[in-house]
């Protein structure tokens, strides 16, 4: 992507900054967020990313312009509180669509949190919807639900080309949920799984991410294009916990739990055929990421 005006949500997170920062150099990137962490901040407008301060969950963007050729939704809320989870993952995310209603293209970023059939099988774009994150984010599944079905809505009502992107275990150089395992790993903490077998996943480097993202802004459309997005490799957390172990010299203590979140795999057959697969094998972006933040226990 080159020459376009592009707004980007959540600007400070996980996911956005690495988007944020790769796309800036081509682009006249906007960023919003809360902006607590002012260093964020900093490193975001430095690369020439314009940073402005909005609270999603306000759905207020008359500060805004409303001229970006393409929006990435990339803003989540885990409060745990229903008011404002359901005004940021959901009503904001129409609200905003309302005011960049001229974008050639509007992603939004999902989750595979929105299913939970009873088995294991891989999830398909027509897997059945439930609360599968309720119990460690007892807001997260149902509000991510909403805000599939207000961007859909919203695609259709305003003539938006959108696409609905269900991302599965994000992780990299700017951290993720692996990272924090071993971090608990490394603090003495047991790593909590469901109870039965491995509980399996497709982890995404953010390398992926950021390639693929001109691709599904490519391929949106009126009704929405909904599609899963995760990476081509089935890892178990039990699988990575033990490799990311091996790295920083440390054995996972792993504590069955019925709290603990249960293997969620997506199918990516139909990702596979519209923006194509991933290239990161997760060995190798692990290392990355452990090298990143534990370089002094990680070999070159």
């Amino acid at each position: 992507m080159r020459g376009s005006k592009i707004l980007i949500t959540g600007v400070s997170g996980q996911v956005a900054t690495p988007v944020a920062l790769a796309m800036a150099p081509d682009n006249e990137v906007w960023g919003i967020a809360r902006f607590t962490d002012a260093a964020v901040r900093s490193s975001l407008e430095k690369a020439g990313v314009r940073c402005e301060t909005v609270n999603m969950a306000a759905g207020d963007f008359t500060g805004l312009p409303s001229d970006f050729d393409y929006v990435l939704n990339l803003a989540v809320a885990k409060s745990g509180r229903w008011d404002k989870d359901l005004a940021a993952n959901a009503e904001s995310a129409g609200l905003l669509m309302a005011h960049c209603r001229s974008a050639k293209a509007f992603l939004h970023c999902s989750s595979g949190a929105v299913y939970d059939p009873p088995g294991d099988e891989p999830r398909t774009e027509r897997t059945v919807y439930g609360d599968n994150h309720k119990s460690l984010l007892p807001t997260y599944s149902i509000t991510k639900i909403a805000g599939e079905t207000v961007v859909a809505t919203m695609a259709r009502a305003l003539g938006v080309p959108t696409t609905i992107a269900r991302l599965n275990v994000p992780y990299g150089d700017n951290g993720g949920w692996p990272y924090f395992q071993m971090e608990m790993m490394l603090s003495g903490m047991p790593v909590p799984v469901p109870p039965g077998g491995p509980a399996v996943y497709n982890p995404i480097h953010e390398d992926d991410i950021i390639a693929m993202i001109p691709k599904l802004l490519e391929v949106a459309s009126v009704p929405a294009t909904t599609v899963n997005w995760g990476g081509d490799q089935y890892v178990s957390v039990q699988e990575w916990c033990t490799f990311l172990g091996s790295l920083v010299g440390t054995e996972p203590v792993f504590e069955e739990s019925d709290q603990a979140l249960r293997g969620n795999p997506l199918d990516v057959t139909k990702m596979h055929e519209l923006v194509g697969g991933t290239t990161v094998d997760w060995r190798d972006g692990m290392r990355r990421m452990a090298v990143k933040f534990r370089p002094e226990l990680v070999g070159a």
